[in-house]
């Protein structure tokens, strides 16, 4: 006959681990109301201020992002930067190109902590490539918001790359 105490002992562990990790996970992060409402504005603002972008207007993309140096951009360069220094500088680079276009989110998904909101979308539209060419996009996005000093901003943006974006590997 075996000894299952030291089985079953950790077999109870486990058990309570994994049952703190539901109640933790399907506890909603806040209620709905303010918070939610901000961060859907915030939102609304990155998509507005990405659309200046198309046009060479940098502006209303440095009043959405937070100047943190923690800040990260994956965007459709399919470069990745960190800091706000090296995520600027990106976003002048793209609004350099003056893509022309539009760029809307679609099938948003959001969840909505005390300081650190998390959006994934799509973003669907049109640009004009290198080349004049107008092109459809379709590409998985992800927004990180954090409420700094009680407005949400921008802190992380993450895409699918653009083929006629990205630079050839090295």
């Amino acid at each position: 006959m075996c000894n299952l105490t030291a089985g079953t002992a950790f077999l109870r562990r486990m058990i309570g681990v994994v049952g703190m990790g539901c109640a933790l996970i399907s506890t909603p992060a806040i209620p709905a109301g303010a918070d939610n409402a901000a961060v859907m504005a915030a939102n609304a603002a990155f998509y507005a201020a990405l659309n200046k972008i198309f046009v060479g207007d940098v502006g209303p993309m440095k009043a959405v992002w937070s100047s943190a140096e923690d800040v990260t951009y994956m965007g459709p360069t399919g470069d990745f930067n960190r800091g706000w220094r090296a995520v600027l500088k990106n976003w002048e680079g793209q609004a350099a190109l003056k893509l022309g276009g539009r760029v809307e989110p679609t099938e948003v998904s959001a969840i909505v902590g005390q300081d650190l909101a998390v959006i994934n979308a799509y973003e669907q539209g049109e640009n004009t490539n290198a080349k004049g060419k107008v092109e459809r996009v379709r590409l998985r996005a992800t927004n990180v918001f954090r409420k700094e000093g009680g407005q949400w901003k921008m802190v992380g943006h993450q895409t699918d790359p653009l083929p006629y974006l990205t630079k050839p590997a090295k």
